[in-house]
């Protein structure tokens, strides 16, 4: 499920900043390359013991990111149900809570990165 409107898509950051803020909130860098990079954070959902994962996807604008200066621009950010072994499954319904909670982290990272 792509989360519309969170105010994040086409924000840009440096590589550093990003990383820390991202951090604070509990996202991990997870797959990266040269050019693009994409910030996953688990989520948990106590009542069916289910996985998801809130995913942000940038991409390098200037630079590579090797380089801390490199500034991203974020492009998207999904949300998916883990699936067994290592898969993430969009089109599968997002509790409430967990979407609640996806969409307030989205928020507390807009207020770091702004």
């Amino acid at each position: 499920m792509i989360i519309e409107q969170t105010g994040l898509n086409g924000m840009t950051s440096d590589l550093a900043h990003l990383d820390e803020s991202a951090e604070k909130l509990g996202f991990v860098r997870w797959q990266w390359e040269y050019n693009r990079a994409t910030y996953d954070l688990k989520l948990e959902d106590r009542a069916s013991g289910d996985d998801y994962f809130l995913r942000i996807s940038t991409r390098a604008v200037e630079g590579k990111l090797e380089s801390p200066d490199a500034i991203l621009s974020i492009e998207s950010v999904y949300i998916g149900k883990a699936t067994f072994p290592h898969g993430l499954d969009y089109e599968s319904p997002i509790p409430e809570p967990i979407l609640n909670t996806a969409k307030q982290r989205l928020n507390e990272l807009k207020t770091l990165l702004s």
